[in-house]
């Protein structure tokens, strides 16, 4: 195996470990305030999603792979774990500086960058087509999420709110699975040379998205719990079964987007409904400059790592 190829799996490992420090718990903080879903049973029922959603569909990995730049090209693997070292470095340094981001936003730039930067085709349609798509995904889940929380306070029961925390979490696991996951796969398709999803692929990339999940959710948790609103059980299931809708819908046009981003926009439009005043909008407005800043910094950074590395490999 080529040492290109070697380094690229090791990458799309350390990434899918990553992404479940980064999605894993925030897919299961909007539900921890209602006792009925235990998190070792959350992280099961997700895990499950992630491992044999792609079996069934897989048409936003095929969108990283394919639409948004060329990597079967020669040099391809390479760019692509620039791409991934971006991303990982951009979403590192604003986690550190207390401003959580979306992990899907700085691949899509990564990749961008990383692609250009190498001389790859690229499509700047695309790339456009999934930033509206990553823009609009949040709007839609506050939008209906303001609706949800209406329905459920004035429709639904204490026992009623379980039962739809039930269909509003797997709605959203399922979400995540058919779209946000997907950028697991796809290094690995391109690491390994692989076009559809092969079960030991997509078992492996939710293992490893478990180790992850499980060392992430304490603080993913803290941060779209209790950072973002004065959150209360209804809130969290109204932003579960609006986010699942808005993603679902978004990978069935093969968009990828930030589910992470969509579970926010849910929170936030539930709390408004309720009144502004249980929005915390300082901590919305760390969160929405992080995002802002996530795709032109990770496309930046890997287009100069790009550069830097065919220069120096031309130079040898």
């Amino acid at each position: 195996m080529p040492l290109d190829t070697v380094v690229l799996v090791v990458v799309a490992g350390l990434f899918a470990i990553v992404s479940g420090v980064n999605d894993g718990g925030a897919l299961l903080a909007t539900g921890l305030k209602l006792p009925v879903l235990r998190p070792i049973t959350g992280i099961l029922v997700l895990v499950a999603m992630v491992a044999f959603v792609p079996l069934l569909t897989h048409q936003v990995a095929l969108t990283f792979v394919t639409r948004l730049a060329s990597f079967d090209e020669p040099g391809g693997p390479i760019a692509m774990t620039l791409a991934v070292i971006a991303a990982l470095a951009v979403v590192g340094t604003l986690s550190a500086k207390g401003r959580p981001t979306s992990l899907t936003l700085a691949v899509v730039g990564g990749m961008t960058g990383a692609g250009l930067g190498w001389g790859l085709p690229t499509s700047p349609g695309w790339v456009a087509l999934v930033l509206a798509f990553g823009v609009a995904a949040p709007f839609a889940g506050g939008l209906l999420a303001w609706v949800l929380i209406r329905v459920l306070v004035a429709t639904t029961t204490a026992r009623g709110l379980w039962r739809w925390h039930w269909a509003g979490f797997l709605l959203q696991t399922f979400a995540y699975a058919s779209n946000d996951a997907q950028k697991m796969l796809a290094v690995f398709m391109i690491a390994v040379g692989f076009s559809g999803a092969p079960p030991a692929y997509t078992v492996a990339v939710a293992a490893l998205f478990a180790l992850g999940t499980l060392y992430g959710l304490p603080k993913a948790g803290r941060t779209l719990g209790r950072q973002l609103i004065a959150s209360r059980p209804p809130h969290g299931v109204a932003a579960e079964l609006a986010a699942g809708a808005a993603v679902i819908a978004c990978a069935a046009v093969g968009m990828p987007v930030s589910m992470t981003q969509a579970i926010a926009g849910g929170l936030i439009g539930a709390g408004v409904a309720q009144g502004g005043g249980r929005v915390r909008w300082y901590a919305t407005g760390k969160i929405v400059s992080a995002w802002m800043l996530t795709l032109p910094a990770s496309g930046l950074l890997g287009w100069c790592l790009a550069l830097l590395v065919k220069g120096l490999g031309e130079l040898s």
